[in-house]
Parts: C-alpha cells; sequence; structure tokens
C-alpha cells in the first residue's frame, strides 16, 4: 500500500499544498508547532477512523475558513485508487473513487496505515478508554464491518442509557429495555469477539517483538479484560451473544439504580504486564515506550497479515526519544513499506541513501535541497 498524493486544503494549519511521498522512508523535519503533526493526522483520517488526536470536525477547519478538504490518491487492492473529505461547518463530504458514501467510517479497509506518536504513551498510562481507541481503530481497518458494529452499538447503548434514566418516571417503558438488550448483545457479543481475537494475535507478535527491543531480558504480556464477568476465552460468536444478554439481565436491577449500563465492551481493557508486573503500575518510562513500539510494529504485522497488504507507516516526533538501539531495532523492523517519520532535526537521517526528505515550516511543505 503506497500513498501517491496528498492534497490539502485549509486543514489546521496547513497552507495549500501537494505532498507526494516516496514509496520507501520519507523524512519531515521543522520546528514544533509548524504543522507535521497535522499532515500525519490529514493522512490518518482515511483509514476511516477517528483523529487520533481526538476533536471534533470542526477543529479541521482553519481559523477563519468555511471548510476544508482533503484529497488522497493511493495504490491498493492492486489498483490506483483516490478518496476525498471535506469538512463544511454543519456537513461533510466523504468520496472514494468517486463514489459519494455516508460517512468517513466506510473508507475503513480500503487505506490501512498505522501512528506512533508522543501521545500514544497515554495507552499505558492513562485509562482504558485509550486503549479501546487504538484496538478500535485497528480493528476498523482490518473488519469493514467492524466500524459499522461499533456505531450501532454505541447508539444501542446511549438509547439504552437514556431509558434507564427515563423508566423511574415512566414505569410503562420497562418493557422497551427487552428491545435494546437485544440489539446491544448482538453488536455487543460481535465486538467482543473480534476484539477478543485480534488481542490474541497482537498479544503473540508484540511478546515476540519487545524481546528484540529488550535483548531477551524482559518478557511483555498483553491480554483482553473484557467488560463482562461472563465471558469465557474459549466463547465462539454465539457464545459471546449469549453471555452478554445474561449478563444485562442479570445486572439489569442495578442498572435501573445507577441509570446508566454497567456492563458491554464499553467497559473493555488491554492488560498490559512487564515480567508479570502492570506496565501502568511498575514499568519505567523506557518500558513503556518500548511497550508502545512493541505494539504498534505487532499491529503493523497482524494488518497486514489480515489484509494481504502492507499498512502505511507514520512515525511522529518518536525517533528522538529512542536510544540508538531501539531507534536501529525500529528502523530495521518495518521492512519494505512506505513510513513517514517527523522530526526537528534531520540530520539524524543524513546517512538515508533513499527516500524523500521534506521540510514544514508555518503549514509549508516543501522539498529539502
Amino acid at each position: 500500500m503506497n500513498i501517491k498524493l496528498l492534497s490539502c486544503t485549509s486543514f489546521r494549519n496547513l497552507c495549500e499544498f501537494d505532498f507526494l511521498p516516496q514509496p520507501g522512508v520519507n523524512i519531515i523535519h521543522g520546528d514544533n508547532a509548524q504543522g507535521k503533526t497535522n499532515l500525519l493526522e490529514a493522512i490518518w483520517l482515511f483509514t476511516g477512523a477517528k483523529s487520533f488526536r481526538g476533536g471534533r470536525d470542526k477543529d479541521f477547519i482553519q481559523h477563519g475558513k468555511d471548510f476544508c478538504s482533503l484529497g488522497l490518491s493511493f495504490f491498493a487492492q492492486n489498483r490506483p485508487q483516490t478518496a476525498e473529505l471535506r469538512y463544511g461547518i454543519d456537513k461533510r463530504i466523504v468520496s472514494l473513487n468517486e463514489i459519494k458514501l455516508e460517512r468517513p467510517s466506510q473508507l475503513a479497509g480500503n487505506f490501512c496505515a498505522v501512528v506512533f506518536s508522543p501521545d500514544h504513551m497515554s495507552l499505558v498510562k492513562n485509562g482504558p478508554e485509550h486503549r479501546r481507541r487504538m484496538i478500535d481503530g485497528s480493528l476498523s481497518q482490518a473488519y469493514p464491518k467492524y466500524a459499522k458494529a461499533l456505531e450501532n452499538y454505541i447508539r444501542a447503548l446511549k438509547q439504552r442509557n437514556t431509558l434507564l434514566k427515563d423508566i423511574p418516571y415512566h414505569a410503562s417503558l420497562l418493557d422497551m429495555l427487552d428491545i435494546w438488550d437485544k440489539h446491544i448483545s448482538d453488536y455487543g457479543g460481535y465486538i467482543t469477539a473480534i476484539r477478543a481475537g485480534y488481542i490474541r494475535l497482537l498479544g503473540e507478535r508484540a511478546k515476540e517483538v519487545y524481546s528484540g527491543i529488550s535483548g531477551g531480558r524482559e518478557t511483555l504480556s498483553i491480554s483482553y479484560a473484557p467488560g463482562f464477568s461472563g465471558y469465557n476465552p474459549g466463547f465462539d460468536l454465539s457464545a459471546c451473544k449469549e453471555a452478554l444478554a445474561d449478563e444485562l439481565a442479570r445486572t439489569r436491577v442495578e442498572d435501573l439504580r445507577l441509570g446508566s449500563t454497567s456492563s458491554g465492551p464499553h467497559r473493555d481493557d488491554l492488560e498490559i504486564l512487564i515480567n508479570g508486573l502492570s506496565a501502568r503500575g511498575y514499568g519505567s518510562q523506557g518500558q513503556q515506550r518500548s511497550c508502545i513500539l512493541a505494539l504498534k510494529l505487532a499491529e503493523c504485522e497482524v494488518l497486514e497479515q489480515r489484509s494481504g497488504e502492507a499498512p502505511v507507516i507514520m512515525l511522529d516526533d518518536v525517533m528522538s526519544e529512542l536510544d540508538e538501539n531501539r531507534r536501529g531495532y525500529l528502523l530495521n523492523h518495518l521492512g519494505d513499506r512506505q513510513i513517514i517519520i517527523t522530526c526537528c532535526d534531520a540530520s539524524a537521517f543524513s546517512g538515508m541513501r533513499h527516500g524523500g526528505v521534506f521540510e514544514m515550516k508555518d503549514g509549508m511543505l516543501c522539498t529539502s535541497t
């Protein structure tokens, strides 16, 4: 999978320009706050996932402008393809190969990428929502149906939570809970089954990668921590749906008291251990960074195994934070993929024989001489 051209108009602080990356390694250098991360974010949005930085659609639009637009030409599935995203004040337009789509999530599965930035330290340091967001971003690319199931699950969850709050005042609404319980168990059971299988593969590969990073001195363990107690690792899709339905029935009284749904994949988490201890509670800064590095490299391999194509890799200002050994390991294990690396100082890559070098300054991108 390769990006041929990215065009930007009024996105964040970026000026209007075309980015034509090389097939191999591409270095984008420049001072902080010049727009390097914004460029990676623009590319990431074509995966169909939400921004890895959070925020709302209107935040993409440059101050003083009414809209922003992004265009991507890329080669995937053995053919050239195009996609477009246009964000206005009150609407957005999405298209793939000149066919209009209803929402950006429908781009999932067509263009695949993996991004690694300092913000991803939150995967270890912060709460489970950050880890769920990473898993959802990957799975939406690997399993296009997953993105739609996740949307439906979130919609059903909001409806059920609203109903739980209204029932104490309108007892006649109680019978409607069965309808939303069915939706949640169907979509939630699917999400649980897909997440469990993916995390198992991710954990196997991340363990191998981390062993290489640490020189075999440390062991990384990653496992699925489901958001409901009735789950069993041996469950298939049907059993996951049934177990979640049983759990919703069992916790209904408590959910009515709390006014929210206490069980389901919206409470899932990843358990990350180094030498059997919590990486969050006991891991050093270097160990935590190595965890994320291992996760991201594992994510690349699992996505490629699933789709049959190598995802585009984006490394946002992380090379300077890695020591020479980890930097060398990372570069030597990215394989024959298109890679985009942002940094403040391009001199660290002065020995690079092939690839492109670009400078970002005040939102404008140009080729370095």
